[in-house]
């Protein structure tokens, strides 16, 4: 079930990871979530995996791997702004398109944002 608490548990620990610049780990904690999550919700998921694959691309210096990361997480994540699960998704879209602007290779450190305080 998508509410489930280790859904919930993984999605935090990706978000955690991905914070800590632990691309790779977050990729994996986020995939666990995608598994578990309701169709309605892969999306949501998939786009956060695509976006930690992109920065984890860029630090390995593989440009073209990087920026088909990043337009598949923007198709995937824009349905779910501005915000969903916490996850502030319109700032972390507005990431994923300076990054697209800027150069895949040039990435700044990933800021994921939450809506709340939880």
């Amino acid at each position: 079930m998508a509410t489930s608490k280790s859904l919930s548990a993984d999605l935090a620990r990706g978000l955690d990871l991905a914070r800590a610049g632990e691309y790779f780990a977050a990729h994996e904690a986020l995939e666990d979530a995608w598994r578990a999550a309701e169709r309605e919700e892969k999306d949501f998921f998939q786009g956060l995996v695509h976006v930690v694959v992109a920065w984890y691309q860029a630090g390995r210096g593989n440009e073209t791997g990087c920026e088909r990361q990043l337009e598949k997480a923007a198709r995937r994540l824009s349905p779910f702004a501005p915000e969903h699960r916490g996850v502030d998704v319109a700032a972390l879209l507005g990431q994923v398109e300076a990054a697209q602007e800027l150069g895949s290779l040039q990435l700044r450190p990933l800021e994921v944002l939450s809506v709340d305080s939880e």
